[in-house]
């Protein structure tokens, strides 16, 4: 099999450790400990698991990472809106790239935004959790990836 081959496989088919080795990466990437001997800990793995697995798991939205990644919106329109996006966006370091809003039609407005991942302090799908949290916007979703 090629080194480079990659699966898309449900979690709970996995086995016990690849979730632990995500448990941590959370807690690490969340600020939840401040160290890889607090998160293993917690999580119930060794040191030496982690270590040997960290670089081969990771969550489907994190392949995204270091690449272009085109968002489109549908907001509600009304003053302010695109900035708590864009707020939502520089707060989790996403290099916005392009904007494009269309006029308003009967009070929604599309929005497409693209931005590089690669500094991303989340990961895609938790980005995704908090633009939808966004008052006002009423559809997100990836519109292309490069």
């Amino acid at each position: 099999m090629p080194d480079s081959e990659f699966f898309l496989v449900k979690s709970d088919m996995l086995p016990e450790v690849f979730g632990k080795v995500m448990a941590v990466k959370r807690l690490l990437s969340s600020g939840k400990a401040e160290s890889v001997n607090e998160a293993v800990q917690r999580v119930g793995l060794s040191r030496s698991a982690y270590y040997k697995y960290k670089d081969a798991v990771m969550p489907f939205y994190e392949t995204s990472r270091g690449r272009l990644v085109t968002l489109i919106f549908a907001v509600e329109n009304f003053p302010g809106i695109l900035s708590g996006i864009i707020l939502t966006l520089a707060k989790v370091k996403a290099n916005v790239l392009t904007i494009n809003q269309n006029i308003p039609i009967n009070g929604l407005a599309d929005v497409s935004i693209s931005v590089e991942t690669d500094r991303m302090t989340v990961d895609l799908e938790q980005l995704l959790d908090e633009l939808g949290r966004i008052p006002g916007v009423r559809s997100y979703r990836i519109l292309a990836r490069d």
